[in-house]
């Protein structure tokens, strides 16, 4: 096999290191509008199994060569690029998958299904974590119960060793957690899709210590299309971020107050973006490179007669390679898509989402093989 991924950033180093483990992959090619910015862990294999190259994603005619002798491209390059990267990969015959984080270009990608099946490839987003992973564990669940009436999500990335007074540490790009934080998040409710406010309808979900009581809340963008795939299908389905209790007390009032806000405002006659003002003043506080991380996750799903599934992950970083929790879960999310599409355990041709496509035991398996183990837990 022969992978492409796109992007040099946390996910897509992530992406890459876990190819290079897979004796099946014969060389990786990894590409940024900036190389050189490879983590450590990376930048030892470079010239072995791993070539580096120089993108720039906005140019088809350079993206599309780059494509060709590709089995499949991973795209973590920032989501707005996501349908022009899928486009590239349908003519050029490529599997593609990627991180999605927008739902209105999920369904943008979704209208290249008929060019993608001509071409035998598969189209992918929402790879990662949430959406992702959460994807594809409450699709099981719905097979599960059968007749399904409430799907509860909860995801969040924290620090291992939380630091007052947010305590929370960045764990991705912060400008994409502040635009969940301040979108509202589609849900369904008596069937249908509704939207709720983000950081509303608090409450309280427990995981084995050391983790212990964490708090949820809703937020944008972690279940992506589902609510309306599943429309009329499920009564209730919703997703929630996890934070440790008081994080939501003061991130509602730095909201309501203006503080991420995009509409610039008059600072001392310079026009000021209130949100780049706020990320710029609190990113050197909640940058902690050197504090390790963990994921914790839960899913529930309930059958209109009562019965249960659920699942839950508590997933920590691997400091011996430098490794986020947050990477893990996410890198090596989109790492197994693209294999399993290679390979052909995904069998579907087109546009699909994970839950549509990605068979969960095969992925669950290959999962646990990287120690990020999924349970199951008893109801």
């Amino acid at each position: 096999m022969r992978m492409l991924v796109l992007g040099a950033g946390l996910q897509g180093s992530a992406c890459a290191f876990d190819l290079l483990g897979l004796p099946e992959v014969e060389r990786v090619t990894l590409a940024d509008l900036n190389p050189s910015r490879l983590p450590a862990f990376l930048k030892r294999r470079a010239g072995k199994r791993l070539a580096v190259a120089r993108i720039d994603v906005k140019q088809a005619v350079r993206l599309r060569a780059l494509m060709r002798g590709h089995d499949a491209v991973m795209n973590a390059s920032p989501y707005f690029f996501n349908f022009a990267v899928s486009k590239a990969a349908v003519a050029t015959g490529l599997h593609c998958s990627d991180l999605g984080g927008n739902t209105e270009i999920v369904q943008q990608q979704k209208t290249l299904d008929a060019g993608a099946r001509k071409k035998r490839v598969s189209i992918i987003p929402d790879c990662g974590l949430a959406p992702g992973m959460v994807n594809i564990i409450a699709a099981e669940g719905i097979r599960r119960v059968g007749d399904a009436d409430t799907v509860k999500i909860f995801v969040g990335g924290l620090p291992q060793h939380p630091q007052p007074p947010l305590n929370y540490q960045i764990v991705y790009s912060l400008e994409g957690a502040l635009d969940y934080y301040t979108t509202p998040s589609w849900v369904l409710r008596d069937g249908k899709p509704a939207r709720v406010d983000a950081l509303s309808e608090l409450e309280s979900v427990t995981f084995p210590a050391p983790v212990g009581t964490l708090e949820a809340f809703h937020t944008g963008g972690g279940i992506s299309t589902m609510p309306w795939a599943y429309a009329g299908k499920v009564r209730t389905m919703e997703y929630k971020t996890l934070r440790y209790p008081g994080h939501v007390a003061i991130m509602r009032p730095v909201r309501e107050l203006g503080l991420l806000s995009m509409k610039p405002v008059m600072v001392k006659g310079s026009k000021v973006v209130p949100r780049d003002a706020f990320i710029a003043t609190v990113t050197p506080e909640l940058t902690k490179p050197n504090a390790p991380d963990l994921v914790a996750l839960r899913i529930e799903v309930t059958g209109r007669d009562k019965r249960r599934v659920a699942w839950q992950l508590l997933d920590y970083a691997d400091e011996k390679a430098g490794v986020s929790a947050m990477m893990r879960t996410t890198g090596y999310s989109l790492a197994i898509t693209g294999l399993m599409q290679v390979d052909g355990r995904i069998t579907a041709v087109g546009a699909h989402t994970p839950d549509e496509a990605v068979p969960f035991q095969p992925y669950v398996d290959e999962l646990k093989k990287r120690g990020v183990e999924i349970r199951e837990v008893a109801q």
